[in-house]
């Protein structure tokens, strides 16, 4: 980097020489300078994980319950160890053991050290706000959890070995977060009122497996700081440990390994080791501007009455789009959707969320595939406009999954919300409008998949209703998508099966494309997994709280595995074990069984193909 004039010939020069002697003793002792490299980066690791920690309990416990000053050492201690290790890496970043991180290292190191200008120069807490904004503690608080957080992320993806299997790695991921988030949910700052470990742990299961079933009302149990480490939970669970941590490790290092990067292109559905980086921040773009656009729309459609202050309005609109995008289904409004400035007031904010409800059903593979067929038509009409030879032209601009995805999405959201409409207009919507019928069976058709929004109490609905809603509940949403259920793309692959089993073909095939058969073996394995965890947990919750009705406890084991979120109204009454039984289920829904049983029994040897074929009798 070149040294600019304004410092004078003599700085340049004396930079320049620098630069040489780190180069030339780096080269020499390239040995050392590895394994100093290695050390600092465990230290820096540690210190992440201290800062973290102490910025946690600094920021979740009271003023007099805990050592503020020795806290904030600590979080100071680790200040220091990052710039540190950043001055090392840019000492030595010319050697060749060394390499250049990616661009979120360098905005991370420079952000890194704007937080020691206060100390140099002190005069900067003194200016008038906003100029003052590296001062505050807060800032700095923030810049060092980033830098933790990225650290942490890219610590974690170096450590994974080449036998790792990713549906364990993911698996367990997700249950760090639900056991952290159920401390930190516990923390006297996140909480109005004590809450118990058990209760803690259901919310958190709850958001980290974006379900929505809660024993506690969220609105008065938890404070600002809870709904913020809430929805920072339900958006780990949405995007995926697995992609967050890509993304530190992608832009954090420049250079991840090999086995990283085919873990990462396995997970989010890459075509190719080359598109990681675009498609993860594609990823990532398209979840922060869906948000970011369903949040302005929300806060316009709140009524006055809850957003009394613009921060208030903007707040409970923020965790709202979070909520609903990621099919969640926790509120932060007394009475969640329910509220009667809501439902008495207009239709816009169900129109809103349900528009969030079904993009976060989609997929990422899925969106993908949308991103490529939205860069070939622009690049078609370019074409057509500047009047060159059309160049060759894909078969297929959508894969099969995404035809799938949509056309059996659609099917089932079009006779959801008819079936909803004919069968509830008459009873549980009888004294509302026909513009406010038709907008809840449009918002109950989406969110029975997967969301567990109540606008309307499922507790009066009609036997065949809940029977509808527990069907739309089963199959879920898409694949890869925020949304639970054995998903629509397992729902189409078993149906197709079916069909083809009926017409005796040999086949399965759909869209001028034939559907592997490990596919439908996959499908089908998923079904009959999700039929027996279900019945098992809730035999389980029947055998524990035999006092509840059998009718709720069934649609509560099926809203929990699912991740679904609905409820008729006994979340708050469940005994403490049958509290844990659905944790377990809702995590199980989120990371899905049968991957974790594959992974587990990858090492197994396949005898099958040796033993002679029989047919057995069905029928």
């Amino acid at each position: 980097m070149p040294i600019p004039s304004y410092f004078g010939p003599t700085a340049a020069k004396a930079a320049a020489r620098l630069r040489n002697a780190a180069y030339r003793f780096g080269v020499r002792f390239s040995r050392g300078v590895d394994v100093a490299a290695r050390i600092i980066g465990v230290v820096v690791f540690f210190a992440a994980l201290v800062a973290l920690t102490s910025i946690l309990i600094y920021v979740g416990f009271e003023h007099e319950t805990v050592n503020r000053r020795l806290l904030r050492s600590l979080i100071r201690g680790s200040q220091w160890i990052f710039i540190g290790a950043a001055m090392f890496g840019a000492i030595f970043r010319n050697t060749v053991l060394s390499h250049r991180g990616g661009w979120v290292k360098r905005m991370c190191d420079v952000a890194l050290l704007t937080t020691i200008l206060p100390v140099i120069f002190p005069q900067i807490g003194a200016l008038p706000p906003p100029w003052n904004f590296m001062g505050l503690r807060s800032y700095y608080f923030a810049i060092v959890g980033i830098y933790s957080v990225a650290t942490v992320s890219y610590g974690c993806m170096n450590m994974l070995g080449r036998r790792t299997n990713p549906s364990l790695i993911l698996s367990v991921s997700f249950l760090v977060f639900i056991i952290a988030g159920t401390f930190v949910l516990m923390l006297p700052r996140c909480a109005t009122r004590p809450v118990d470990f058990t209760d803690a742990l259901f919310v958190a299961a709850s958001a980290v497996s974006m379900t929505g079933l809660s024993p506690v009302d969220i609105s008065s149990t938890f404070t600002p700081l809870g709904w913020t480490v809430i929805a920072v939970l339900m958006q780990i669970g949405a995007l995926g440990v697995l992609t967050i941590t890509s993304f530190f490790s992608v832009f954090f290092s420049g250079r991840p390994s090999i086995f990283n990067q085919l873990l990462m292109r396995d997970f989010i559905y890459s075509k190719s080791m080359s598109a990681i980086g675009s498609v993860l921040l594609y990823i990532l773009a398209f979840t922060v501007t869906v948000e970011a656009a369903g949040a302005l729309a929300i806060y316009f459609a709140l009524p006055p009455e809850l957003k009394p202050t613009m921060m208030q309005g903007a707040g409970t609109a923020a965790f709202h789009a979070i909520a609903a995008f990621t099919n969640s289904g926790l509120s932060t409004i007394p009475g969640g959707l329910a509220n009667s400035y809501l439902f008495d007031g207009g239709i816009g904010i169900y129109a809103v969320m349900t528009l969030l409800i079904l993009a976060g059903g989609i997929g990422f593979p899925n969106l993908v595939n949308f991103k490529e067929a939205i860069r070939r038509y622009l690049a078609a009409g370019r074409d057509c406009l500047l009047r060159r030879p059309r160049r060759g032209r894909p078969v297929h601009v959508y894969d099969l999954n995404t035809k799938l995805v949509l056309v059996t999405s659609g099917i089932l959201y079009v006779a959801g919300a008819v079936i909803f409409f004919l069968l509830e207009h008459g009873n549980s919507l009888a004294d509302l409008p026909l513009g406010k019928q038709v907008m809840q069976s449009l918002f109950y058709s989406a969110t029975a998949r997967s969301a567990g929004f109540t606008p309307v109490n499922p507790a009066g609905f009609l036997n065949v209703t809940l029977i509808v809603l527990m069907f739309l509940m089963w199959i879920g949403g898409a694949s890869q998508s925020m949304a639970g259920g054995i998903k629509v793309n397992a729902f189409a692959a078993a149906m197709l099966n079916l069909r083809a089993l009926i017409a005796g073909h040999k086949g399965i095939a759909a869209f001028g494309r034939r559907i592997s058969t490990d596919s439908v073996r996959r499908a089908n394995g998923t079904i009959v997994l999700s039929l027996l965890m279900f019945v098992v947990f809730t035999v389980a919750v029947m055998l524990v709280d035999p006092q509840l009705r059998a009718k709720a406890v069934i649609f509560e084991c099926l809203s929990a595995l699912t991740t679904n979120g609905m409820s008729l109204g006994i979340t708050s009454e469940l005994s403490a074990t049958s509290k844990v039984l659905l944790s377990m289920l809702m995590f199980i829904g989120r990371v899905g069984l049968l991957s974790v049983l594959m992974g587990l029994m990858r090492g197994c040897k396949d005898l099958s193909q040796h033993f002679p074929s029989e047919e057995i009798v069905i029928s």
